[in-house]
């Protein structure tokens, strides 16, 4: 059964490469005919900064839709199409589970949308945070009532109220571990956020950090949240593939916030918060 696991995963992280690498062509060219690029502006107060960054101008800054609307695809597809042809076999490629990858798709896709509504304001010079997009603290508090509904779930929903200390053994928190939760979540999706805009950095340490925890999570036994960590890091690999320099676009909030809030996500869910920042370095 271990070998039909380990196929699963590899097949499924293979074919979400595969169809975006096969689709990135049609979002590029929609986010440069409506010129979705990036804006860097002129700062007399730092120039150096303006100089080694002035040939991202214009480059498009939501290429995270490649990555998120690839998994949710395939999680839709393959949930799907075990019923409308009653195969057994397609039902065992199914990994949308509620016990372990809803939570973490819902959060995805709803901070990915969040995320993609910034990133719109910031290119169209809209909001008012540097001429467009959100403030900061209307991202954290955002970001932070998305965490809140996720630490909710986990908490009443799942029943989970235990963190892993390495060395140390598990420890029941109770209602401490909201606030645990909520913290591990945002502090995640805002330092991922932050490596975003050099050519590869964010989806490379994004790429290492699932592929990780495609082995973490197979290792305890969870086998689709194992998919669907492989399914993100095949979509990341065909983003990298064109991220890398010069970049056809970059991740934006889109891509970023939602990967990062994710990750932690996942991070809880195999009670390894704790060496999450081991696995970023």
């Amino acid at each position: 059964m271990f070998d039909f696991y380990i196929i699963k995963i590899l097949f499924l992280s293979a074919l979400a490469f595969a169809f975006a690498v096969l689709w990135t062509p049609l979002l590029t060219h929609y986010l440069y005919k409506y010129k979705l690029g990036k804006k860097i502006r002129a700062n007399g107060a730092t120039p150096i900064f303006t100089k080694l960054h002035e040939h991202k101008n214009n480059t498009p800054t939501m290429g995270g839709i490649l990555v998120w609307l690839t998994v949710l695809i395939l999680a839709v597809v393959f949930y799907y199409l075990p019923k409308i042809f009653q195969s057994d076999f397609l039902s065992q490629l199914n990994f949308l589970s509620r016990s372990q990858t809803l939570l973490p798709l819902g959060v995805l896709v709803a901070t990915a949308l969040i995320g993609l509504a910034d990133d719109w304001l910031d290119v169209s010079g809209r909001g008012i945070l540097h001429g467009g997009g959100l403030k900061v603290s209307h991202r954290l508090l955002i970001y932070t009532l998305i965490a809140a509904v996720g630490a909710w779930w986990f908490y009443f929903k799942l029943d989970w109220d235990v963190f892993h200390v390495p060395f140390s053994g598990d420890y029941q928190m109770s209602w401490p571990y909201l606030l645990v939760f909520i913290f591990v979540l945002v502090a995640t999706a805002f330092s991922v956020n932050e490596t975003d805009g050099l050519d590869g950095l964010a989806g490379g340490i994004l790429l290492i950090c699932f592929a990780a925890y495609a082995v973490i999570a197979f290792s305890v036994g969870k086998y689709d949240l194992a998919a669907f960590c492989g399914v993100i890091s095949g979509a990341l690999l065909a983003f990298l593939w064109f991220n890398i320099n010069p970049a056809r676009f970059f991740m934006g909030d889109t891509g970023a916030m939602s990967l990062g809030i994710t990750l932690g996500v996942i991070a809880m869910l195999t009670n390894t918060a704790l060496i999450l920042p081991l696995i970023g370095l």
